[in-house]
């Protein structure tokens, strides 16, 4: 009979069970090595056509281990990645975590500023990066943590020396032309881990595999501590939920696409270690931005069945008249993550692919999937489906009480995908948890009577551009050092094709400062999506009786 606590259990998919039961493995190198031994002469990765296979990727990670072996640091250590979608980047993922070591993901396009926050606050000991983005690096004066810095050439592993991948070549810096600190060869590096004999150090579910970096309401970033049980138990949750909706497999290996970039939880949980559970190839792509080159290379792998996504991606395809050309008879999965699928977007890919959006919602402390629709869905719903197995989901009001169906309050989740709490910050991490354990999300939704949660907005004044969380007082605290600028406050506009923009008001203390001058400061102190992409000078911002800015009040000025 229906547990009526959660009224959503009577839309689970025929098979699918409500709970997912004890991990078979002890810890996420037992499940890759699992698979390496299963599927060794299988191909897992196609970059820029060329492959790697599971036999290949079990050697060079485990290589990659060893030489972190040699470096003699603690366990615990953590080792920082600056990567796009290359094979380097699943090679030192997976040997960091063979090597008993802690992933921190780094955005590759992160400035200088930012690069120093997180490294400072994770005490990585160990940067692996592209040469491509040394020279953000190189403009830091001093990292205290960082104990060895590793760098790969484009297109390295691929035998493609000199090559440089075309989403490098057109969206990151210019590499420096002479190395201004100490390094060594990501080539050099797996050299002498080859000739170390590894030893497998002991690993346990409870010990931490990720800091995954997130912001919070406040806009200070934190590192989400994931566990190894939490990303296998999500791993777990997902296969559960989508198993039906791979019943009508044609070919013998399902092929994934790698488009959004693995440094996020969406991508590196739903698409390598998905497509490594399912001995699946994952098809990588370096530049998905490149829309028309995306395109082509879509037209040259007709292959695709799982195809994970963001709205910005879906509208920037649908939108191009050569998009209709692009065959897909192998599609069976579209997911829908890391910000709102609109209906018209998701109607008309439907209309182009034949396959339904299959919205889903999650956060990096969830590692990350709380609810995503069933691949069974004939069409786009536009909730975010029902809660993963073995997962709770209560709406709470400002008082903790528990709103009925139907109810707006704040999405609060139980489950054994939710993170051990936030690096080195206890009172954040108890002030995200209720008395009874249950993670506070900061989103606003509500459950239907028919058990689907939606979502209504979002709490505090967090923006998200094309999937990207963006919190004001991160770009306000940058913009109040511009000289000239005496004070300012950052809101989201709706944007037709990114979800939101960033948006800043601006009271001048000198006024011969423009907006260009105010981008281009922006520009040289933010990541892309953290930009603002309008300024509007005011004489003042309105505030409360105390002092605080009234942010909502903005809205009403543009």
């Amino acid at each position: 009979m229906m547990n009526p606590a959660k009224p959503w259990l009577k839309n689970y998919p025929e098979g699918v069970p409500s709970e997912i039961g004890s991990l078979q493995y002890r810890s996420i190198p037992h499940f890759l090595e699992d698979r390496f031994e299963r599927y060794g002469n299988r191909n897992v990765v196609e970059s820029i056509g060329k492959f790697f296979s599971y036999k290949d990727l079990d050697r060079l990670s485990k290589d990659f281990a060893a030489y972190l072996h040699t470096l003699d640091l603690e366990k615990g250590s953590r080792i920082a990645l600056m990567y796009p979608n290359v094979i380097e980047c699943l090679v030192a993922m997976i040997g960091t975590l063979r090597a008993g070591y802690v992933v921190v993901n780094i955005n590759p396009l992160y400035t200088a500023r930012e690069l120093e926050g997180q490294i400072n606050d994770s005490g990585a000991s160990v940067l692996v990066l592209m040469e491509n983005f040394a020279a953000t690096y190189a403009q830091i004066k001093s990292m205290p943590s960082i104990r060895r810095v590793i760098v790969s050439s484009p297109g390295e592993l691929l035998g493609l020396k000199g090559y440089i991948v075309n989403w490098v070549a057109r969206n990151v810096k210019k590499m420096i032309p002479h190395w201004s600190f100490p390094h060594i060869a990501y080539k050099e590096a797996l050299r002498i881990g080859s000739g170390n004999k590894f030893q497998k150090p002991e690993i346990g579910l409870d010990d931490v595999a990720f800091l995954q970096y997130t912001g919070g309401t406040t806009g200070i970033s934190k590192g989400a501590v994931l566990l190894h049980r939490n990303i296998l138990s999500n791993l777990l949750q997902i296969e559960a939920w989508l198993n039906p909706g791979l019943k009508n497999q044609k070919n013998d290996q399902l092929v994934f696409l790698c488009a959004l970039p693995l440094t996020h939880i969406f991508a590196l949980t739903a698409c390598a270690f998905l497509g490594i559970a399912k001995g699946g190839l994952l098809l990588m792509v370096a530049n998905p931005r490149d829309i028309s080159g995306f395109i082509k290379m879509l037209m040259k792998h007709p292959n695709i069945n799982i195809f994970p996504g963001v709205n910005t991606l879906f509208h920037a395809l649908i939108h191009r008249p050569e998009f209709k050309l692009v065959k897909m008879p192998n599609l069976m999965i579209t997911i829908g993550g890391g910000m709102a699928v609109h209906k018209k977007t998701a109607d008309h890919w439907q209309a182009i692919t034949g396959v339904p959006i299959s919205q889903g919602y999650g956060l990096s402390e969830t590692s990350p999937v709380v609810c995503v629709n069933s691949p069974l869905e004939k069409q786009f719903t536009g909730h975010i489906g029902p809660p993963m197995p073995s997962t709770d989901v209560v709406i709470l009001d400002d008082e903790g009480l528990e709103q009925p169906l139907g109810m707006a309050g704040e999405i609060c989740i139980k489950g054994p995908q939710v993170m051990a709490g936030y690096w080195n910050k206890p009172e954040e991490t108890a002030q995200s948890m209720t008395s009874d354990g249950y993670f506070r999300s900061g989103d606003i939704g509500l459950i239907t009577s028919d058990g689907f949660v939606q979502i209504v907005d979002r709490k505090k004044d967090m923006i998200v551009v094309a999937g990207f969380k963006v919190f004001p007082n991160d770009v306000e605290d940058v913009l109040v050092q511009m000289p000239g600028i005496q004070e300012c406050a950052v809101i989201g506009l709706p944007h037709r094709k990114l979800g939101e923009i960033v948006t800043a008001f601006v009271v001048r203390s000198n006024h011969h400062i423009t907006e260009v001058n105010v981008l281009q400061y922006c520009k040289d102190n933010l990541t892309s999506y953290k930009r603002p992409r309008k300024v509007v000078f005011v004489n003042d911002l309105p505030k409360s009786n105390v002092g605080k800015i009234l942010r909502r009040e903005l809205r009403n000025i543009t």
